[in-house]
Order: structure tokens, then C-alpha cells, then sequence
């Protein structure tokens, strides 16, 4: 999946090759009207989710990502 950056500059690489300056306008009017705003907005669920996992992480009940990719492949092959 391509990162934010290398979209972001996908699309300036096209714009620089743009000259139609109707086009342009339509699409500069397009990205002000744009909602910028990237604040996420969390349901009480997955607020209490981030909560109980805040007080796993503290208690100390981790597991490592290899660890957790071992488990996985256990369980598949019991399936």
C-alpha cells in the first residue's frame, strides 16, 4: 500500500504537468473545500478497548509479535 508521502507527491508530479488553468481552478476549489480535519472520533467501545489495553500494557500482559505470529500458525494448523 503506497504511504501518505508518496501519494501526496504522485499527485504533485501530475499537477506540475497540468495546463489547463480551468482544471486547475476546479480542483484548488475542491481541495479547500476538503475536510482537513484528521481527528478520529472513538465510539465509547473503542475508547474502553483502548483503556483495558493502556491497563494490560501496564500490568504487563504483552506478548511479542513473533510470539503472537507462533500462536497464529498453531492455531491455523488445528483448524
Amino acid at each position: 500500500m503506497a504511504t501518505v508521502d508518496s501519494i501526496r507527491n504522485g499527485i504533485i508530479d501530475k499537477l506540475l504537468t497540468i495546463s489547463n488553468r480551468d482544471f486547475l481552478a476546479a480542483l484548488s476549489q475542491l481541495v479547500e473545500n476538503s475536510n482537513t480535519d484528521d481527528t478520529v472520533k472513538l465510539t465509547e467501545e473503542q475508547k474502553l478497548m483502548l483503556k483495558l489495553s493502556d491497563k494490560d500494557i501496564k500490568s504487563g500482559k504483552l506478548i511479542s509479535h513473533t510470539q503472537l505470529d507462533k500462536n497464529d500458525l498453531k492455531w491455523l494448523k488445528e483448524l
